[in-house]
């Protein structure tokens, strides 16, 4: 898919789920696996390195997305937001092949999203779905101020702002 097909889906997508400033992933993840009707569970993990950063396996009923536990917040959400990028693009999942190792410990049975590199399309896809995703909210974050105001006040402040977004 071309970028300016994917930024229009991603931007659609947010206001579909309603996801306002400031982003919070793991509300993303509740409200894309309500609409999906499929759990998405994340799971904080110490992903043997070298190897990836994230793993995305499919169950019959749930996503389980493994993300590297020994690295900061935001490089995590970004790691789960890559993950997502594949969901919402509908990539195929791989099977593992024979005598592959998958990371010991993690959910058996299903498929498994395994790559370590942005060598393919599927790949730089799920990349620049992330990274639309968090430059939209770096935007958003920086000109959205939370208060204690009432919600017709707070309509108004965020109609009047003169920001792009997805709102």
């Amino acid at each position: 898919m071309r970028e300016r097909a994917l930024r229009r889906q991603c931007r659609r997508l947010l206001r579909e789920l309603d996801i306002r400033p400031p982003l919070d992933v793991r509300e993303l993840c509740a409200r894309l696996a309500e609409r999906r009707g499929r759990d998405i569970r994340l799971v904080a993990y110490p992903i043997d390195i070298p190897g990836p950063f994230g793993l995305w396996f499919m169950t019959d009923s749930t996503d389980f997305i493994y993300y590297q536990q020994e690295t900061t917040r935001p490089h995590q959400d970004h790691i789960v937001l890559h993950e997502i990028g594949h969901m919402i693009a509908e990539h195929p999942s791989d099977e593992p092949a024979d005598g592959e190792a998958i990371t010991p410990g993690l959910a058996a049975g299903g498929r498994v999203l395994r790559r370590t590199c942005y060598d393919t399309k599927y790949e730089r896809e799920a990349e620049l779905i992330a990274t639309i995703i968090l430059e939209w909210a770096s935007v958003l974050n920086v000109t959205h101020h939370s208060s204690e105001d009432d919600d017709a006040l707070e309509r108004m402040r965020a109609s009047l702002a003169n920001h792009k977004g997805w709102l």
